[in-house]
């Protein structure tokens, strides 16, 4: 029998897609993580936005097209928040939510809403080898900042942390050519009063070879101790992901984002100090409720002054229990005027990082062929494109030649 686990939305839900797809294997299933014909499907959702719950709703049509009798889960973040928008009575459903992912493997044969309650304690997943080249190892889930936009931690609860021991434990398990520290809020691991500027020290402890990356911080951990201890490790990716949200103080503190934006370009300088070639990429939302033209104009001065390497626009979606929900909505085409500019910024903030990096040498690890050309991502988070393919998956040394495509173009130093 074949079952087809397909993940929406965050690394962290990869993390525990990879699982489940070790656990089935392990039961004797036929798992992939494409969406193809199979006779039982895991839909692992998302509900950051309104749309990415919309496109978890619409996975239903789509998977009856592939195979009108099959036998439909969906669990994660959007069936959490509203479970019977998943629940067809004249259908094979199962609904769980964000909680005990690990029970879905014995739970294959139900049917109906069966959500478990919320737990204080980090749940534990199976040691896996991803089937991507990247392994995402999962340390912390749930996020106690209460952002007034952010719905994560209604249905993800509280903040709670594995510990570094299992986290060792995995890495040395797995040995992976990358592997990507990941969790709701990572920048909140705490185990036991280790923080993450103590995981980054034990991973250098225990001599892990594989290139270590990190998921999306927030500034408040950016300190001279975790750069420190980033510095130190064998072969760490200098690619940093910081949550920016706005360039205005004013809509930041609306937010309940505790931080400024002079705080915000501090953190990034610091970061550059000790890694010169680093990519600093980030979201921001557009049109928040409270966000005046002068403080859209603060964040696109910010972005400016920051010279991100990349940046993530998306347009503020009200989510029903925030507080931000209950505030006036901006009109539709005044975001859709705002987010138009962040587009070109976007494009110019790829443009320069990447032309400023042309004849230069970066370490590229090969994840996909695609068209004649073998792509993947240098340790600062260049899309490269390399001509050829059965390149072994490994980290190989190579000199950027130009832009190209979302990317840019390299070849293989000998």
């Amino acid at each position: 029998m074949k079952v087809v686990v397909f993940t929406l939305g965050c690394k962290v839900n990869e993390c525990e897609s990879d699982s489940l797809i070790a656990g089935l294997i392990g039961k004797g299933y036929e798992v992939s993580d494409k969406l193809e014909f199979a006779d039982i499907f895991v839909v692992n959702t998302c509900a950051v936005t309104l749309e990415a719950e919309k496109k978890s709703r619409q996975m239903l049509a789509r998977i009856k097209k592939i195979n009108p009798k099959a036998k439909i889960i969906f669990t994660g973040c959007a069936a959490q928040k509203n479970a019977e928008q998943f629940y067809k009575k004249d259908g094979a459903i199962l609904v769980t939510g964000t909680y005990a992912k690990n029970k879905i493997i014995d739970m294959i044969d139900e049917v109906g809403v069966k959500i478990e309650p919320p737990t204080l304690v980090f749940e534990e997943l199976e040691t896996v080898k991803s089937l991507r080249t990247r392994t995402f190892i999962k340390v912390q889930d749930g996020c106690d900042n209460m952002c007034t936009y952010c719905i994560i931690p209604y249905l993800r609860g509280r903040s709670r942390s594995r510990s570094i021991d299992s986290i060792i434990s995995e890495l040395k398990v797995t040995n992976p050519i990358e592997a990507v520290i990941n969790g709701i809020n990572l920048s909140a691991y705490n185990y036991q009063g280790k923080t993450l500027e103590d995981l980054i020290e034990s991973i250098k402890a225990a001599d892990i070879k594989a290139r270590i990356r990190l998921g999306s911080l927030e500034v408040n951990v950016i300190t001279d101790r975790l750069l420190t201890a980033l510095k130190s490790l064998n072969n760490f990716a200098p690619h940093f992901h910081l949550s920016l949200q706005s360039g205005s103080d004013n809509v930041l503190k609306k937010m309940n984002r505790h931080y400024t934006a002079e705080e915000f370009a501090e953190k990034v300088d610091l970061i550059r100090n000790y890694f010169p070639s680093a990519g600093i990429t980030t979201d921001i939302i557009v049109g928040f409720p409270t966000e005046t033209e002068k403080d859209f104009l603060d964040t696109v001065d910010l972005i400016d002054k920051v010279k991100f390497s990349d940046i993530h626009p998306f347009i503020f979606s009200p989510r029903d229990g925030t507080v931000a929900a209950k505030w006036k909505d901006i009109d539709y085409k005044e975001k859709k005027r705002r987010i138009d500019i962040l587009i070109e910024k976007k494009k110019e903030c790829k443009e320069n990082f990447e032309n400023a990096f042309i004849g230069k040498t970066l370490t590229f690890l090969p994840e996909e062929e695609k068209n004649g050309y073998v792509t993947g991502y240098s340790e600062n988070y260049i899309r490269l494109y390399v001509k050829g393919e059965g390149l072994k998956k490994e980290l190989i040394k190579v000199k950027l030649l130009g832009r190209f495509l979302d990317g840019a173009l390299a070849e293989i130093i000998n």
